[in-house]
């Protein structure tokens, strides 16, 4: 069962996905969350990175969406299945998150690109935080390690995706990769393969976090169809609502 450790709101502060809005976030952070507890709160919008669970408590503005694949009609569109074939000869091993010089050296490759060509805030990470944010024990924590066998010097880890498995739900967290392996379109890919393990396995719904229509970084997921968006905030007790999305800018009622 879970126990809380700790409960906080933010006040509002500068938003990082819409620079004309104010953020707020609702925060707890907990450990001994079982696999129920936390699908539970996903299907409410909330996300997990290490032993914090957070979901957004803006007041003004709701334009960050939670959004989920229904695995069982998911239908990758033609760059979606173009960027998976370019992945096809890539090992993928899915299992739990470890830290390792591997590991923090392709995140930090990867975080410099984005600095440079997207101008993000520098995000000097170690063996210690990488492991609170990414590796953090936790009962529905999983890795999807991307390979490629062929490259010079041996097998390279060339992407990374940062999961969570429940019983009827699947998290995508985070995904990071080598840049040099950009044109592979690996982020696609991910998405994709993570869409086919969870149907294999027989769950439902694959989560992509937020959607935030006006913004670049996080628009790209309406474009993985059908999807169903979450609609407002839902309290504990609250049944969740998911409606389908026919068009792609389409928003909740």
């Amino acid at each position: 069962m879970a126990i809380i450790l700790g409960h906080s709101v933010e006040p509002p502060g500068e938003c990082s996905y819409l620079p004309d809005q104010s953020s707020s976030m609702e925060q707890f952070v907990m450990k001994d969350v079982t696999a129920e507890e936390y699908e539970r709160m996903l299907v409410r919008g909330w996300r997990r990175f290490g032993p914090m669970y957070f979901r957004p408590a803006c007041q003004a503005c709701f334009q960050c969406v939670s959004l989920r694949i229904p695995t069982a009609t998911f239908q990758p569109n033609r760059s979606q299945r173009r960027a998976r074939a370019a992945c096809a000869h890539l090992r993928v091993e899915v299992g739990p998150p470890r830290v390792d010089e591997e590991r923090l050296a392709l995140y930090r490759a990867w975080h410099a690109e984005r600095e440079q060509t997207r101008e993000w805030n520098a995000s000097p990470i170690g063996p210690r935080e990488y492991f609170l944010q990414f590796a953090f024990p936790h009962p529905c924590a999983r890795e999807v390690a991307w390979y490629d066998d062929t490259a010079e010097g041996g097998p390279r880890l060339v992407g990374l995706g940062i999961c969570d498995e429940m019983p009827q739900a699947w998290s995508a967290v985070y995904f990071f990769y080598d840049p040099a392996y950009a044109r592979a379109s690996l982020g696609s890919a991910n998405v994709v393969f993570q869409v086919e393990l969870a149907r294999a396995r027989g769950i439902p719904h694959v989560y992509l976090g937020y959607r935030v229509q006006e913004c670049a970084s996080l628009r790209y997921k309406g474009a993985f169809r059908p999807h169903e968006l979450l609609e407002g905030r839902p309290a504990p007790d609250e049944p969740p609502r998911w409606t389908p999305a026919e068009d792609p800018g389409d928003t909740p009622p």
